[in-house]
């Protein structure tokens, strides 16, 4: 069937409030600049013909407001006649065109850094998100509109790149309630890899906050050798705020208020770190005000475009962290008292929040064991319930803000095998020592993706190896897991059906255990993490706690929290979790990591978000040549079909799990034999 839409802009329509609107109502104003349909008007499945809605969205928020009482530097942020301050986006909405076709279940992604990927997580889409209308590429297979969804996409953070195509929030600056300059101290840091004489302030491309001045005494530029080591001043003369402009004659420097330079060059494998004074702090947690809003506005509003009886969140990564500072901070209450999301699926979140609301918040920075260190991500409490952290004396929990218990989401926490080196996962269903487990809430389900990586993993496309090495390739393909869960969550929002049960290693079952425990095969010429990301108890200075303000920086670090990982089975896969076809007919052993090794300095700390595979030996001689302690393919499947055969026995495992979709089974058997055609080639 032909899926190119007809794209047509219809008449600007506005929506105004009505001067009876009741105060709690703050999506004050949606602009609707054009309305098309997609797949050439047809059908896109049970649910009929979908169209695409895209203009903006108003905001107004009332500082005196006891649910907006939150936002950190709201109070200080300019307002309006009314006394409210202000936000606008654009929005992108897809919705089927008959009313009645409607399931009123919508989805509403809190798009990461700006750029949506639910039709790319969820449809394979694989054509630019702005060419909805225009490629069928853009919806892929259709199962987010064969699911007969109402989907919105808005901007939430407030510094992403001024770049077409991208979801950016516009929020105001605060200042001193007398209306004098605001200031305070700003941190960036850089692992530099090769010789760089520039150096961004902004994380990603992203918006900086300038310094208040080029000479302001407060600047102070550091440089260390590793994560922990001891932080040598690098004195003023050496660097400048600017831009470096290298050529046959030498270096000159041009001022620049996003960037700081050195005629020196910043040196290969060290990790410079850059505390500055700055001005005019963006209210960074109205993004949490306004998804919430826009939920609202969804459900409750009687003039919404799109008018849904239940939504669900989707937040991946950084957007999935997003979520978990949302419900943290009491966002799941609307401002009239009722309930935000019904449901999220919070994926490869770990153990994180993040820069969401404090002032001179950087909302893209986030942290991992080597790059963008010590910011408020991975800080407690870590879990849904309210636990005791004794080291700090204090009981939280992500849902103890809660207004009302029943605001808490039905909500899936779904990791890769990479959280849990990289992200501290193993905290959301333990203890802060790490030595026991804790149960999830029953609204809540936790999934293990055992030994993938952060992103969705593709097959390898250069030849294999002559020998039994680490390929920089990963076979298991997330998205499949996603698909099967994203079917599950829509059925229990709709009919209360519960999804499969939670799936992750646990301490009682030793298959959760301190990295030094990790029983991973010895493979010659294989080097393995001797450190994982650990979360620590921090000190970020006395107005932290109360008023989200950072005085102390960089911050201190203090005692660690028992941060574990998934244990192996023989070959080196990890278990306690859901396993691919990967994973239960091996063929390699793959690892949710990835050293640095190529890195100019720490060659064994981790790389960020991606793993690899060590292919097993193809025969018995191999093993013995390689001395490998893992079992050679041959001994573990006479021939190709036999291969094939533990293949579909292991996707029918996973389609009765609930982690699989039946449509789904063929694609992801044919992507196991192309890795047994890859290996296995003469």
């Amino acid at each position: 069937m032909a899926r190119r839409s007809i794209g047509f802009l219809v008449l600007f329509l506005v929506f105004i409030v009505a001067g009876t609107r009741p105060a709690e109502a703050r999506v004050v104003r949606v602009e609707v600049e054009e309305r098309t349909v997609v797949n050439d008007g047809e059908s896109t499945g049970p649910h009929g013909r979908y169209e695409v809605l895209r203009g903006k969205i108003y905001f107004a928020f009332d500082p005196a407001h006891p649910r907006n009482q939150a936002i950190t530097d709201l109070d200080l942020a300019p307002r309006n006649a009314k006394g409210e301050v202000e936000a606008w986006t654009r929005f992108v909405l897809m919705q089927p065109t008959v009313v009645e076709m409607r399931r009123g279940i919508g989805l509403v992604e809190v798009v990461n850094r700006g750029r949506p990927a639910a039709l790319r997580y969820f449809n394979d889409a694989s054509a630019p998100f702005d060419s909805l209308a225009t490629d069928p590429d853009a919806l892929g297979d259709l199962l987010l509109l064969r699911q007969g969804l109402t989907m919105m996409w808005l901007g939430w953070q407030w510094d992403v790149p001024h770049e077409e195509g991208r979801f950016r929030l516009h929020v105001p600056r605060a200042s001193e309630p007398d209306g004098s300059l605001l200031t305070g101290l700003v941190r960036s840091d850089w692992v530099v890899e090769d010789t760089a004489f520039t150096l961004p302030l902004s994380h990603r491309d992203h918006v900086a906050y300038p310094p208040i001045r080029f000479d302001h005494p407060d600047h102070l530029l550091t440089v260390r050798t590793g994560r922990n080591a001891p932080r040598e001043v690098v004195p003023r003369s050496d660097w400048s705020f600017g831009v470096a402009e290298v050529d046959s004659v030498g270096t000159s420097l041009q001022p620049d208020s996003t960037h700081i330079a050195s005629e020196k060059g910043f040196r290969p494998g060290r990790i410079y770190e850059l505390v500055y004074r700055s001005s005019k702090p963006a209210v960074v947690g109205l993004g949490l005000a306004a998804i919430r809003d826009a939920v609202a506005y969804l459900k409750y509003d009687t003039r919404s475009v799109a008018p849904v009886d239940r939504v669900f969140g989707l937040g991946i990564s950084q957007t999935g962290r997003f979520l978990r500072q949302f419900i943290y901070d009491g966002f799941n209450t609307t401002e009239d008292g009722r309930m935000a999301f019904d449901g999220m699926m919070v994926l490869t979140a770990g153990a994180g929040r993040g820069s969401f609301n404090h002032r001179f918040a950087q909302p893209s920075r986030d942290g991992h064991r080597y790059s963008a260190f010590a910011y408020p991500t991975d800080i407690f409490p870590f879990s849904t319930a309210t636990q005791f952290d004794s080291l700090a004396t204090q009981s939280n929990g992500l849902a103890a803000h809660l207004e009302s218990a029943s605001h808490m989401p039905r909500t899936m926490f779904i990791n890769s095998g990479y959280e849990y080196y990289g992200r501290a996962a193993s905290l959301i269903h333990t203890t802060p020592d790490g030595t026991a487990d804790v149960a999830p809430l029953p609204s809540e389900r936790i999934y293990h993706i055992a030994s993938a990586q952060h992103v969705p993993g593709s097959l390898p496309e250069a030849a294999a190896p002559d020998s039994v090495t680490f390929v920089e390739a990963h076979p298991v393909d997330t998205r499949t897991v996603y698909r099967a869960l994203l079917v599950a969550m829509t059925n229990w929002l709709d009919h209360g059906t519960p999804p499969p049960p939670s799936q992750y290693p646990t301490v009682l079952n030793d298959d959760l255990v301190p990295i030094e425990n990790l029983s991973f095969p010895s493979i010659e010429g294989v080097d393995t993490p001797t450190d994982v990301h650990t979360a620590h108890r921090m000190d970020y200075g006395p107005k932290w706690e109360r008023n989200r303000v950072i005085t102390q920086q960089p911050p201190r670090m203090g005692t660690a929290f028992g941060t574990r990982i998934p244990q192996v089975d023989s070959i080196g896969n990890e278990q306690g979790g859901i396993r691919s076809v990967f994973v239960q007919a091996p063929l390699a052993t793959i690892t949710p990591w990835r050293l640095r090794t190529a890195a100019a300095n720490n060659t064994g700390e981790l790389a960020d978000f991606f793993g690899g595979m060590i292919p097993l030996p193809r025969t018995p001689v191999e093993r013995e040549r390689a001395s490998d302690p893992r079992p050679a393919i041959s001994t573990l499947y006479p021939a190709r079909d036999a291969y094939r055969a533990r293949v579909r026995e292991a996707a029918d495992r996973l389609i009765e799990g609930g982690f699989l979709l039946t449509e789904d089974r063929e694609d992801e058997m044919e992507r196991a034999m192309a890795l047994w055609d890859w290996i296995m080639a003469p």
